[in-house]
């Protein structure tokens, strides 16, 4: 039987990195080859209907071995690690026994992993901790949902006289772009309800993330000769800057937290001729969501009303929404995953996301999904890490769930 530490150091290995420039599901090969491998990995571990389609999304059956009908429960993980920084050649370090010290992650370039910049450290003292080497990211997010799932599966195939009806395992290509869900066949995944593995440190449980939009703009300016320019000149730059200032100051991504929303500049490219902004929208509540989108088109209409029509245009695209509103009907998927994890010893962290998940859209698409903790920290960059016990706390919470939802046929 593989170590969920084995497992994870294999699997993060290998470049899995999507891509959001080439059209094409999965975005990468890798993401392909990587879902390929977990096929086999799964039929060897006794999932015979383990397979993969031509998107790359990987479905496999844990048979049920009760005489009972009870709902199907699926447990569903991404195989893609963000394109946003490098994850190629990734070299992860395991410090076992943290001191509760600085990490050194890379001593040629001096970069350290310290409790008195990233303060969670100091929850893991004693434990074995998952880092990078300093020069990529680690990829957590999310093959430490990855092995988790695999590694209760095998847990579960090696041990037959634990009692469970039918679960059934996903792994899909491209979250990490927004476009996880898009090929993912609700139908034939055929469960009942879902949870991914995808959240952050011990403990979190979420249940309801951001509703998504993303804007683009578009500014028009005109070039005259600087000397010669009075009355004539549109500097597409300064235009888009006035935008920029028209938005609310403090609600962006480092100025808030918890339920509060924000507008998020991730992209500015232009010269006097043309400039072209990129933003994101986000919001909790429907109706402070609808109201971003409004005032966004407010701002682009008072612009144009003083530089004339036509000098910017503004499209804007919802992108996901809370899937509260889908979870909620059905609670109790949420009470029972709470309840596995007191049953554990694991502290529940009901949290929102601050972000997206798949689950968001899966659920959306008539498959309620909240989502669990993988177990990591600092995701998307050179400081990510993942301490070992917290994977091995996820695989108990998954066996956990999977052993509540056959305790009222006993």
């Amino acid at each position: 039987m593989t170590t969920i530490l084995d497992r994870f150091l294999k699997y993060v290995k290998i470049d899995t990195q999507s891509d959001p420039n080439t059209g094409l599901t999965p975005s990468t090969p890798n993401q392909f080859k990587f879902s390929e491998n977990l096929v086999e990995e799964l039929k060897a571990i006794g999932l015979s209907d383990a397979s993969i389609d031509e998107n790359g999304y990987v479905m496999a059956t844990i048979p049920s071995n009760i005489n009972a009908e009870i709902p199907v429960i699926g447990f569903i993980a991404h195989v893609d690690t963000s394109p946003d920084f490098s994850g190629r050649n990734v070299n992860p370090q395991v410090v076992e026994d943290y001191d509760g010290g600085d990490i050194v992650l890379n001593e040629e370039k001096n970069i350290r992993l310290s409790p008195s910049e990233f303060p969670e450290l100091n929850n893991y003292k004693g434990q074995t901790i998952i880092t990078t080497d300093g020069t990529t990211l680690l990829g957590a997010d999310d093959k430490a949902g990855v092995t988790e799932i695999v590694s209760a599966a095998e847990y579960l195939m090696n041990n037959p006289h634990i009692k469970h009806g039918d679960i059934r395992i996903g792994f899909t290509p491209d979250e990490e772009i927004g476009a996880g869900a898009d090929y993912f066949d609700v139908k034939k995944f055929g469960a009942s309800y879902a949870y991914t593995l995808d959240g952050g440190e011990i403990g979190e449980l979420e249940y309801e993330n951001f509703n998504a939009a993303g804007a683009k703009i578009t500014v028009r300016g005109r070039m005259v000769h600087p000397g010669y320019a009075k009355n004539k000149m549109r500097n597409s730059i300064r235009i888009a800057n006035q935008i920029i200032t028209m938005l609310p100051r403090h609600e962006t991504p480092e100025h808030t937290t918890g339920y509060e929303g924000f507008y998020h500049l991730m992209d500015f490219n232009g010269d006097v001729e043309k400039t072209e902004m990129s933003y994101i929208i986000r919001d909790f509540r429907a109706d402070r969501f609808e109201d971003r989108k409004k005032e966004l088109q407010h701002i682009v209409n008072k612009v144009n009303a003083e530089y004339g029509a036509g000098t910017v245009e503004l499209e804007i695209n919802d992108q996901y929404y809370n899937m509260r509103e889908k979870i909620e009907p059905v609670f109790q998927i949420v009470e029972s995953a709470k309840l596995a994890m007191e049953l554990v010893g694991v502290d529940p962290l009901v949290k929102p996301i601050r972000g997206g998940t798949d689950g968001s859209r899966l659920s959306y698409m008539g498959l309620p999904t909240p989502n669990i903790f993988a177990g990591g920290h600092n995701f998307h960059g050179r400081f990510e890490f993942v301490p070992l016990q917290s994977m091995e706390k996820a695989v108990e919470v998954i066996l956990k769930i999977i052993d509540l939802s056959v305790q009222p046929q006993k």
